[in-house]
Formats: C-alpha cells, structure tokens, sequence
C-alpha cells in the first residue's frame, strides 16, 4: 500500500474514533504488519480507507473470540447467481429427478395446484431423470416457474409463505435436488462452475428454448477483501440463499471452507437428499417455513456461528454475538446487515429496502460501493422507502420504518459509476 493510502486509512480510522463509531486504535494496532487491501480499483469514495481503517482497529487483538465477518455470495462476492447456474446445468444434463408419481406438489408446500398441474402436463413420469436437455416443453415448464414464480401460462406458481423467512422459488431448486446425496450434488455445481468460469463475460447458454446467462466471475475486490479479513483475525463466513452443496464448492474460491459456508439445507434419508428442509430458530426440520433469506439469514447466522437456538436464534443479539462486518447486495441481505455491528458493505443493485437503510445510514456505518463489474446506471427516481419500499411477511408493500418504528424518507441514488 502506498504512503498516500495508508495515510487515507490512517485519517480514516482516527475521523471513525473521534466520531465514536470505532475505539481509538493501540499504536500497535497501527503497527506496518495490519493487513490493509491491495486492490484499489472499483472502490467508490473512501470505502476502501474505511474498510482499511476497521482492518487496522482489530489488528492485534487479542483473546475471546475472534471477530466475525460474514458475507452474502451471490452478485456480492461474485457476479450473477451461482444457484442459477447449477439449475441451468441440471436442466441441460438431464440431472432433474421426477417427483414420485408424478406428484408436483410434494417438491414444494408452496407450490400451487395450478403450477402442479402445469408440471404434471409439460414433464413425463416413469422415468429415472427428466429429459429436459431435448424435452424442451418439460425444461420451459421448470425454468419458468423457478426463474420467474410463474406457469408458462402465467398462473402464479407459489403462494402462502413468510416473505420475510422464506423465498419459494430459492428452496426449490434445492427441493429439486432430491433422490441425490450431497456429494452428487456438489459435482454437478463444480460442473457448472467450470463451465460458468471459462465461459467468455456477456455469454448466454441455451435452456429449453430461452437463452439464459452463461458466466460468472469472481469479484477480485472481494477476493482481496476477504484475504484481508482473515490475516486480520477476522472468523470469515458465507451466508447464501443457494443450496449450501452449491455454496459449499464455489466458496473454496475465495479461500472459505465449506464449515463456513452457510446456505439452504436439505434434510436426508437413506443417505440422499429429500425434498424437505432443515430448520432453524422455531421452525423444526421438515416444516420447510425458513431458510437462509432476509429474517432467516439472521437466523442462520445466530444458530450456526453465535451458537443461538430456539427462539432467541430469531431474534437480534447483543452486541457481542454479532458480526462485526458485513456484506450484501439485496434486500434478502438486509437483516444481517443491520444486525453488524463496525462496518455494513452494500453493493448497489438498486434493491429498494436495502438501499433505504444504507442510505439514510443513521448510525454511519452503511457504505455503499457499485457493483465491481457491470454496475447498475444511477437510478432516475427516489427509493420509495416512504411507501412501499419495505415487503412485509404477508408480501404486502409497506413503508420502510427505523427501530423505533419512525418512516424513512424517500432516498435519493447516489452512488454509481
């Protein structure tokens, strides 16, 4: 790092501490053996300086436990969505199971009859795999309704669930991953993630008879970010709305072991997957009522790394059983941003909860940095954080509201490229 950046990181850290959002640093906390990050590019205003700055204030600590740092993974530590990939590739090999006979509605509580019926139409029974790679009715019927929540007839496919605890069309694609054991499952995402790295960026692939996105990249900003993180001391995690197999494989990548690397969980019998669910905080295996999405990242990251159960898992913490940093995208992310307590890194997808919260900022800790590859444009219209920005557990559109219940107010865009 050269003199001018460690002097940012260095102003920065001390501006943090005279506001009181940070401790003052130990003069060996500033000591040249802190990690800072090495990649400047990409990052907007002082982002990197004060990521830096929380570098260099848990530099050397020492004793209890570790600070913990937990990131979102898709379009977060890389680019486009990693459980699509996987879903793209299981249709394109034939690796989708048949529900028993023919049965649609037992992949998914929340599947609707009419999604079912559409199913039963569009697929055969009676064989061992789906031939979705030719049977181009069957993979239509499938893509649409994960991709899009819908029939392709336009009949909504999922109804009845908590917004805030669960989004159907995400659990499916690990309910649809039944009849395989884990290990199976993991070969065929580190299938797709070949596929999906060698790919050239912008390139699409052919599924059924739509053209889907056929890529993904690392972001190297925060490849480096977690690299930093760690050398700092830091308990580094994964926390992912995709199946946790999924997750398991690409997070080795960025150097985070599986046993870090939390996302949708299936239970098991017999050794293979079922088209049930692992739960946490009050909901109980099998109920299918909470995976690792808005509340339910909370209550994931309580249970598995703070070691929280029962109730209390859905529930924020005290302080010092929360992340310390954390980092998302969207606005399935934006219950464990708000429960970290030093720094909250938003990539900006134009995502109206999250994007209200990180921008009022209240308390100074949101920084807010555009995507590192393809950023979005400026959004031409205020956030409608007043309104209808917040989706509340009914999925009705309802005002975004502060703690203490208060509303926020609209929020202007203001950071893109």
């Amino acid at each position: 790092m050269n003199d001018k950046l460690r002097t940012s990181a260095a102003a920065a850290a001390l501006a943090l501490a005279a506001t009181g959002l940070l401790p003052a640093p130990s003069a060996e906390a500033k000591s040249a053996e802190c990690p800072t990050l090495k990649i400047s590019e990409g990052w907007y205003g002082d982002n990197e300086a004060r990521v830096d700055a929380l570098l260099a204030d848990h530099c050397g600590d020492k004793g209890g436990r570790k600070p913990v740092a937990v990131f979102d993974w898709d379009n977060t530590v890389i680019k486009n969505d990693v459980g699509d990939a996987t879903f793209y590739w299981l249709l394109r090999n034939d690796r989708v199971r048949p529900p028993k006979d023919g049965d649609w509605s037992t992949t998914s509580r929340y599947l609707t009859p009419e999604a079912a019926t559409a199913l039963g139409e569009a697929c055969p029974t009676g064989v061992r795999t789906l031939p979705t790679a030719t049977d181009t009715r069957c993979a239509d019927e499938l893509l649409s309704v994960y991709g899009s929540g819908t029939t392709t007839g336009g009949k909504t496919a999922f109804a009845g669930h908590d917004h805030r605890r669960m989004e159907p069309q995400y659990a499916w694609l690990a309910q649809l991953l039944h009849g395989w054991t884990t290990r199976q499952a993991a070969s065929f995402a580190a299938a797709a993630r070949a596929e999906n790295l060698a790919a050239p960026q912008g390139a699409t692939q052919q599924v059924g008879t739509a053209k889907v996105t056929g890529w993904v990249r690392y972001y190297d900003q925060q490849r480096d970010l977690i690299r930093a993180l760690k050398d700092g001391g830091f308990d580094v995690w994964i926390v992912s709305a995709s199946p946790e197999p999924v997750v398991d494989v690409w997070a080795k990548g960025v150097g985070v072991d599986p046993s870090h690397a939390l996302g949708i969980r299936n239970t098991t019998a017999h050794g293979r997957l079922t088209s049930h669910l692992k739960g946490c905080g009050t909901v109980r295996d099998g109920e299918d009522a909470m995976i690792t999405y808005i509340d339910g990242k909370r209550c994931w990251i309580n249970q598995e790394i703070f070691g929280v159960r029962g109730p209390a898992a859905e529930r924020v913490q005290p302080a010092a059983r929360r992340q310390v940093f954390a980092a998302g995208d969207s606005d399935t992310d934006v219950s464990f941003l708000r429960d970290a307590t030093g720094l909250r890194l938003v990539l900006n997808r134009n995502k109206n909860e999250l994007m209200c919260r990180a921008y009022e900022n209240g308390d100074g800790r949101w920084l807010v940095n555009p995507m590192f590859i393809e950023p979005k444009k400026r959004k031409t219209s205020p956030y409608p954080c007043s309104t209808t920005g917040y989706t509340a557990g009914d999925g009705t559109a309802q005002p975004v509201r502060r703690a203490d219940g208060s509303i926020v107010p609209d929020q202007l865009d203001t950071v893109f490229p």
